[in-house]
């Protein structure tokens, strides 16, 4: 039985846990210019209170986890982690979301760890670009990430892609080529506000326009859509990959939202543009149980907001760049 419904009787079955707030690369729609100052490590929640929160969440109903961050491969023993949560009974899925600098050489241990799906962010194909998006160097090792976690069997591999118009829109065929032999799902990710990350509609390449170019191309056939899904899922024809559209601007899915988040420092987010947060890092320290903890949590979910508010009060309200939330 679910027990984390809002007052809206969504149900919530899938968690995002960031597990540092840290990261190796310098997205200019990610972090802002002049960079974060990073928490302490007693700030952070250790791997044993992380498992313990997450116990107590899917005693509550979540079936599904995705370790993110800050990247995530850059917090040591991480597959160590993985393990243990893949170990809780009622666990589903284990999912992660990584910048793919790393993977190359910890596909293997995190797939043997119980890691069963993976996103890569990548924004561009050309490298001259992936410099000027991410301030790094790194482009290479991205793709030999993909590469790597194709051959140890994570398909369909799913690669994340934010769009911002007048800056990468114009490789969105080039991703749609790149997984013509690929069993890769290629995510165009609108672009959405946070603090300081220069946020602009005009920026925005919304799902009708980007689905619509690739329509001058390829035959589009919608495929079914998973409970809570936040992307629209399309088969090309005659290609091995396939095409989402996350549609988080032009095409709310609030009323289908079945996620929650956990931050790197311990707080919990209802919903990822909302400031609102409650902090389970000082709760848990001060010693409360688990049926408290538990308490606390379904209050927190109840009181998660219908739906995010318009992109101008997004950006006017003083949420946490998207380093520090954990996407």
């Amino acid at each position: 039985m679910n027990k984390l419904v809002d007052s809206f009787g969504r149900k919530h079955t899938y968690l995002r846990i960031s597990v540092t707030d840290r990261c190796n690369l310098r997205c200019q729609y990610c972090m802002p210019p002049e960079g974060l100052d990073w928490k302490k490590k007693s700030e952070i929640l250790t791997y044993e209170e992380m498992l313990r929160i997450a116990r107590v969440f899917v005693d509550l109903g979540i079936k599904k986890i995705r370790i993110t961050g800050g990247e995530p491969l850059v917090r040591k023993d991480l597959d160590l982690f993985i393990k243990q949560i893949s170990e809780l009974p009622g666990i589903q899925t284990i999912a992660m979301t990584t910048n793919g600098v790393l993977l190359a050489d910890k596909a293997q241990a995190l797939k043997d760890a119980g890691l069963q799906a993976l996103n890569i962010s990548l924004d561009t194909l050309k490298e001259d670009r992936f410099k000027e998006i991410t301030k790094r160097d790194d482009f290479q090792n991205v793709i030999n990430g993909i590469n790597a976690a194709l051959d140890h069997g994570f398909s369909p591999l799913k690669v994340n892609v934010v769009l911002i118009k007048g800056f990468n829109d114009d490789e969105i065929l080039d991703f749609i080529d790149y997984v013509k032999e690929r069993p890769i799902n290629i995510r165009f990710i609108e672009y959405m506000p946070f603090k300081d990350n220069h946020w602009s509609a005009d920026g925005v390449c919304t799902y009708a326009d980007t689905k619509a170019l690739i329509e001058t191309k390829h035959k589009l056939t919608a495929l079914s859509l998973e409970e809570g899904a936040v992307a629209k899922d399309f088969a090309i024809a005659d290609y091995a990959g396939t095409v989402s559209f996350v549609t988080s601007m032009t095409e709310s899915f609030c009323a289908s939202c079945n996620r929650l988040r956990l931050t790197a420092d311990g707080s919990m987010k209802s919903c990822l543009f909302y400031p609102a947060e409650l902090n389970l890092r000082d709760t848990l320290r001060a010693g409360i149980s688990d049926e408290g903890l538990a308490k606390i949590i379904q209050d927190a979910v109840w009181q998660k907001p219908e739906a995010h508010p318009p992109a101008e009060e997004i950006l006017a309200d003083q949420n946490r760049a998207m380093i520090s939330i954990g996407g």
